[in-house]
């Protein structure tokens, strides 16, 4: 193991919060000491099947903890996924099935094996335990918090003084969480700044069966999407998923807005917090450009997910496209039913929803009247008209998405 401040340098690096450091540090003064590693614990429930760069911010740290030795264990709440965490929600969650949560759980794991250590991570399900709890177990849990704290809670507390309806089972979700942490007797449970009342839920449940310390929790930060305002989702389309194409990522990470530079190279990479304090004061000195910055992060993003030869093969095809202005030479082929030609001519919307570019007729009316839409390589502005179409015309929306058609 590493000695105890270069662990907590790496450990520290992108936190928002450790509760608390000072206990942190003697329990990982005692792992060396002893030799034994800490138990880590980072639950999910897996109410959606993908995973962006947002979900990896904690993943990323896991994978960390895993390098300097310590134990990881990743719970998937199948059984707390029934109900659904009420954190953040201004009305209740809809019910999942059991068979939609495992089908999620499945394709969750595959993809974050892509940055966990598969042979040193612990699977657990938190149905092993909470499915076994009697009535008489599920009220001695119910004892160890009163209403009034529950309350307090942020969430629970907006929709109490709007008159919105609060159910008894949502009350039961944090204490089901906190269970968690006494059934698995973790050192450490990983979470989003979000997940702050749910985690200390926890610790202070661990004591109340016993255990004599309480579990340390570490709260990452809420990663900004690309847009650089709201939390990264794919409901506002500001996300990178990792299972996108390399060409995708890059050209999404050249987008983020400089002031996330330093932001993205802390939690979404495992460059060293020594070497991105000197990426820092070079931006600050004048001394790199940020465009330079953020082309060696999107470098580092994309090899992460698929080797450094795919990164710079990225690279490379974004200096094509933004830097040269050149139409990339790997165009993906997309056939078109000759039968939606008239005289070989057709309305454009239909078209690039026909090729996938668009997802409606709406959409693809929107990207042309904006200006977002080329026709090899000229841009095209009226979305009423139709143009004449043949194999081998190249269609591009935005900055990214190109297709070659052929008519079939």
């Amino acid at each position: 193991m590493l000695e105890l401040e270069e662990q907590m340098k790496i450990i520290k690096k992108g936190v928002a919060e450790i509760i608390s450091e000072e206990e942190l540090r003697d329990r990982l003064k005692r792992s060396i000491k002893e030799n034994r590693p800490l138990k880590i614990k980072f639950g999910m429930d897996p109410t959606a099947p993908d995973i962006h760069l947002g979900h990896t911010v904690i993943l990323r740290k896991l994978r960390q903890f895993q390098d300097l030795g310590h134990e990881v264990t990743l719970l998937i709440g199948d059984f707390t996924s029934l109900i659904g965490d009420p954190t953040g929600r201004s009305e209740t969650r809809k019910p999942m099935t059991r068979e939609q949560i495992m089908e999620n759980a499945k394709t969750y794991q595959e993809q974050a094996f892509k940055i966990l250590d598969h042979q040193k991570t612990i699977i657990r399900y938190n149905s092993e335990w909470l499915s076994k709890l009697n009535f008489e177990d599920v009220l001695k849990l119910a004892s160890k918090y009163t209403v009034a704290r529950m309350l307090e809670r942020d969430d629970f507390e907006k929709r109490f003084k709007s008159n919105t309806p609060i159910y008894i089972h949502e009350f039961m979700y944090p204490l089901m969480q906190g269970y968690d942490s006494v059934a698995l007797g973790c050192d450490i449970e990983f979470g989003g700044t979000d997940q702050k009342f749910n985690i200390l839920m926890g610790r202070m449940l661990q004591k109340e069966y016993g255990m004599a310390e309480g579990q340390i929790a570490i709260l990452m930060p809420i990663l900004e999407g690309i847009d650089g305002v709201k939390k990264m989702s794919k409901s506002l389309g500001n996300y990178i998923g990792i299972d996108e194409d390399p060409n995708n990522i890059y050209g999404k990470v050249m987008s983020i807005p400089d002031e996330l530079i330093i932001r993205y190279y802390n939690l979404v990479t495992d460059v060293h917090p020594d070497r991105i304090e000197e990426i820092k004061a070079e931006m600050e000195k004048g001394s790199l450009n940020p465009r330079d910055a953020k082309m060696a992060l999107a470098r580092e993003i994309v090899s992460l997910y698929y080797g450094s030869d795919k990164a710079l093969e990225a690279e490379e095809n974004f200096k094509t496209i933004f830097q040269k202005n050149e139409i990339p030479e790997d165009i993906e082929e997309i056939a078109v039913e000759s039968s939606i030609l008239i005289d070989g001519r057709v309305w454009l919307p239909k078209l690039l929803t026909a090729v996938g570019l668009t997802s409606t007729n709406s959409e693809a009316r929107r990207m042309i009247e904006q200006g977002a839409f080329r026709m090899n390589g000229e841009r095209v502005v009226d979305a009423d008209g139709d143009v004449e179409v043949k194999s081998g015309d190249i269609l591009q929306v935005g900055k990214r998405k190109f297709v070659r058609i052929i008519i079939g």
